[in-house]
């Protein structure tokens, strides 16, 4: 018989606990799986985002990828014959710049490689490169036979990709080419064997790279995962349940139940992050903090 971990279940309850309902989930249930080494691994933290200042944002931005540097912020947005790359003012929401995806294509993640903006494809197994400056598409990868496109981040040496397993793929920001494999756990298992109010947790998408560790978005929780991008191991797990008011959550939800939690941007100048999800009004300026309880 497994023998179960009370440090993991009080983990997870913990998190649960703190967690508000999901939209279309009516019984707040996790599974976990239970460790068979005798000794247990010391919990990530558990965080939630202090909210520091709220921005509007496009409800037409069905938010992939978000990208802040040098006080400019850059989105992608999906969805066929509605995926783009934008230049997004912060303070007003407003639009600048946008080149528009063919529509045959369902854009993903985004990155920015020096004077390049690499914006990575769901299922076509392309990945399109533009002049940040002019939004002018200057090449393409093509990454056939290598798996969906999910989040992409850069940490300044490589590209960090997700494809919705709990695997990161470390790229060449020159070439694409495959550098190394990464597999994110929790308690030293597999996040694939965890799951929170039902929902599996492995599913990772947009991701930031911030220095040593990566955060990353679980798809369809509001739950965002910090892990150690060189081992995997999970060092963090952020609640960001609350961003959102009630009525604004049922309005979100009620338009497209797609309208996750979805978009992480690092202001590395004040060491703050920006967060939305898609088709949301509000980006928020936020920091994160311990999850003290009630």
């Amino acid at each position: 018989m497994i023998r179960r971990s009370m440090t993991l279940l009080l983990l997870i309850a913990l998190f649960v606990a703190s967690a508000a309902t999901l939209a279309q989930t009516s019984t707040p249930e996790a599974t976990v799986p239970s460790p068979e080494t005798t000794g247990t691994p010391e919990p990530p933290p558990i965080l939630v985002p202090e909210v520091l200042e709220v921005y509007p944002h496009a409800t037409d931005a069905y938010t992939q990828g978000l990208v802040f540097q040098d006080g400019q912020l850059y989105e992608s947005t999906g969805q066929r014959g509605q995926s783009s790359v934008r230049l997004v003012d912060l303070e007003s929401g407003e639009v600048l710049k946008k080149t528009d995806v063919d529509a045959a294509y369902f854009a993903e993640g985004l990155a920015l490689v020096d004077d390049r903006l690499i914006q990575i494809t769901w299922q076509s197994e392309t990945a399109f490169v533009y002049d940040y400056e002019t939004f002018e598409q200057i090449g393409t990868f093509d990454y056939t036979g290598e798996g969906e496109g999910w989040g992409l981040c850069y940490d300044g040496e490589a590209l960090y990709m997700s494809n919705g397993s709990d695997t990161i793929t470390l790229r060449d920001p020159e070439t694409f080419a495959i550098l190394d494999t990464v597999q994110v756990t929790l308690l030293d298992q597999p996040i694939s064997m965890f799951s929170l109010r039902g929902r599996r947790i492995d599913l990772l998408n947009e991701m930031e790279c911030v220095g040593d560790e990566i955060y990353v978005n679980a798809w369809q929780t509001d739950l965002i995962i910090r892990f150690d991008k060189t081992s995997g191991a999970v060092t963090g797990l952020i609640d960001a349940s609350q961003l959102l008011t009630p009525d604004e959550r049922e309005a979100v939800f009620t338009a497209s139940t797609d309208n996750v939690l979805n978009g992480i941007a690092y202001d590395a100048e004040n060491d703050e992050f920006l967060l939305t999800g898609k088709r949301w009004p509000k980006l928020f300026r936020v920091v994160f903090i311990p999850y003290e309880g009630e």
